[in-house]
């Protein structure tokens, strides 16, 4: 077997064994976002939610590769409605056998991701990924999870069942809210 089959057959290996496990899909409203650690694809480490304490910030967290759709569609329509607080999109990848191969991951999204986006992409691998997936579960998975933390790192805002234009416009007036709540003007 070539090396580029093998590369290609361990990276489906590696893509289904995240995957494996359902967890059963549940909001997480109100409660705090755990801590997790990951790396930007600029190769900065991150940690959640400390990186964004402080102030508001929306999380689009994508469990498998056809995720990136929605995560499209949030990203367009929070852009156009030009929401006023920081978006990080964070790919989960649960198991320990995907962090073996985080490098060639990360490098892939890298060949699809503009340079001047790669600080908003911040991967999580094993168990700072199974924290995210007990969550907010994983059912459904080519839907992102779309959370808007508040300044304190609680989740005030969820959505799992694909972009909806009207669900759209609903977190971006909730951003609002929470973005003047930190800013002093209401």
């Amino acid at each position: 077997m070539t090396s580029l089959k093998l590369t290609v057959v361990l990276l489906c290996v590696v893509l289904a064994s995240g995957c494996a496990s359902r967890v059963p899909n549940r909001s997480p409203i109100g409660e705090t976002f755990p801590t997790v650690a990951g790396e930007s694809l600029e190769g900065q480490r991150i940690e959640l939610p400390l990186e964004v304490r402080g102030k508001p910030a929306i999380i689009l967290v994508g469990y498998v590769q056809q995720a990136q759709f929605d995560g499209d569609r949030w990203l367009l329509g929070l852009m156009q409605a030009k929401t006023p607080i920081r978006i990080l999109e964070v790919p989960t990848i649960k198991g320990m056998v995907p962090g073996l191969f985080a490098g060639v991951i990360d490098g892939g999204m890298r060949k699809g991701i503009p340079s001047e986006d790669w600080a908003s992409v911040v991967t999580l691998y094993g168990a700072d990924a199974s924290r995210i997936v007990e969550m907010t579960g994983n059912s459904g998975g080519s839907n992102m999870r779309v959370m808007l933390l508040d300044a304190e790192g609680r989740v005030r805002w969820f959505h799992d069942r694909g972009y909806s234009a009207s669900k759209c416009m609903e977190l971006d007036v909730a951003a609002r809210h929470f973005a003047s709540l930190t800013s002093g003007t209401d």
